[in-house]
């Protein structure tokens, strides 16, 4: 038979699972589509899950807070058991070391309009409560093949900020499988290995989505969730063309190394984030520490043209530019003869902020740009799509008058045209996975 949806939603990653999760609520009868075997299989099961808030711009730092405090009462967001259990948040805090040529003024800014604690720590406080550090300041980031690689500018880190609010999720994918469990609590529907072939469209509005194979889904609503196939899909629904922002695909490593042996890191640790040295580590399960790069201008950026075919192989070039970069922070830190790590795509936005948002296309929603530094904002992505498509689907004209989307818990009123297809670049954008 013939099946029809009130919403047909491309993606069961973390931000297509909450939009079904909030339209359900609304009382839409959802399908979520994904040519992977389960929930969160995608690019949400390689992220690094770090929950944080600060970002460049007091959009993205309200969405991160709010969505902060969704995660801090995860069970209770959810409405629902998951027979898996849920997802852990290990409430680490986010240290930020600072140097001379890193200005964070106008995040510790949002930070007060919004109520977000912080502390600043001077240098001596820094290395009473983190030892280990190597506080000498190495500006700008390196590669171990840079003939300069290793010196010190003979300056010193400046401090840091620690934010409370701040961790990781223990099992990014099983944040989905819970959002996915609560979806279905409200009506939800989840099929999985199963390949949108065409976003079906007349009149101006799509009809449905079609599946490879042939078979033919009715909804007058589709939204884009594909994470690093968003351009994919946007091409297939020929929206692309009309958008002044688009997305495209960036290849990422992220590695694990041993911590160091005179240092409790999962006990103490923090997830830090070091831009003098252009990366970012947190503790991980078995006493490893997490390495991920906060892009650099000396890394070269690797863009993807086909999602579905690129090198999964950890390379040893990247491997030794994060480790050794993070040796230099950590002298201790045991360095392995062999390289380990995950190998996945980012969906990156041209000014690193997402899209959410309707298109020229009737009923066909866009929620892409999101996988690097939106997995955090997971709760908060869900409830605004919902409010910006019921809202167009009654008659609002999202683009002339935007749809104001209340937090619930902050009671922060964000303008969901912010993050709108047709804005021009956001110069205050960091341009990185910090977003």
């Amino acid at each position: 038979m013939r099946q029809s949806y009130d919403a047909a939603i491309i993606g069961a990653g973390i931000i297509g699972a909450s939009i079904a999760f909030e339209l359900s609520k609304k009382g839409y009868r959802t399908l979520n589509v994904d040519k992977l075997g389960a929930a969160g299989a995608g690019s949400t099961i390689n992220t690094c899950a770090i929950i944080r808030t600060h970002y460049s711009t007091l959009e993205g730092t309200a969405m991160a807070y709010e969505s902060y405090l969704h995660w801090k009462q995860w069970p209770e967001y959810l409405e629902v058991e998951d027979e898996r259990g849920y997802a852990v948040f290990r409430e680490t805090g986010l240290l930020i070391l600072l140097h001379e040529e890193r200005d964070l003024s106008k995040n510790l800014e949002h930070h007060r309009q919004l109520g977000i604690p912080f502390e600043e720590w001077d240098l001596d406080t820094l290395v009473e409560k983190d030892p280990y550090l190597d506080v000498n300041a190495y500006y700008p980031p390196r590669r171990p093949g840079d003939e300069h690689f290793g010196e010190s500018t003979g300056k010193t880190l400046t401090g840091a900020i620690f934010i409370p609010a701040g961790g990781y999720i223990n099992d990014p994918q099983l944040s989905v499988h819970n959002v996915q469990r609560a979806a279905e609590s409200k009506g939800a529907n989840f099929r999985f290995k199963a390949e949108v072939t065409d976003i079906r469209q007349q009149d101006g509005r799509v009809t449905g989505i079609t599946l490879q194979g042939g078979e033919e889904i009715d909804a007058p609503v589709v939204v884009n969730a594909a994470g690093p196939h968003s351009f994919v899909i946007n091409r297939m629904a020929k929206v692309d063309k009309s958008m002044k922002v688009n997305t495209r695909a960036l290849r990422h490593e992220v590695h694990y190394v041993p911590a160091p042996n005179d240092y409790e890191f999962q006990k103490h640790g923090h997830v830090t984030s070091d831009h003098d040295l252009g990366g970012y580590y947190r503790p991980e399960t078995g006493n490893l520490l997490l390495v991920g790069s906060q892009d650099p201008e000396c890394d070269p950026k690797d863009w993807v043209d086909d999602p579905d075919n690129f090198n999964r192989e950890v390379s040893e070039q990247q491997w030794q530019a994060q480790v050794f970069r993070l040796a230099q922070r950590i002298p201790s830190l045991p360095i392995p003869g062999q390289a380990k790590g995950i190998v996945d795509l980012y969906d990156v936005s041209d000014d690193w902020i997402p899209i959410y948002d309707k298109s020229d296309l009737g009923g066909f929603y866009m929620a892409v740009g999101t996988s690097g530094n939106q997995y955090k904002n997971g709760p908060m992505a869900g409830l605004m799509m919902a409010e910006v498509i019921d809202a167009c689907q009654n008659g609002r004209d999202h683009d002339r008058d935007p749809v104001v989307v209340n937090f619930p818990i902050t009671g922060f009123n964000l303008n969901a045209g912010f993050f709108s297809r047709n804005r021009e670049i956001n110069k205050d954008s960091s341009f990185s996975v910090l977003g």
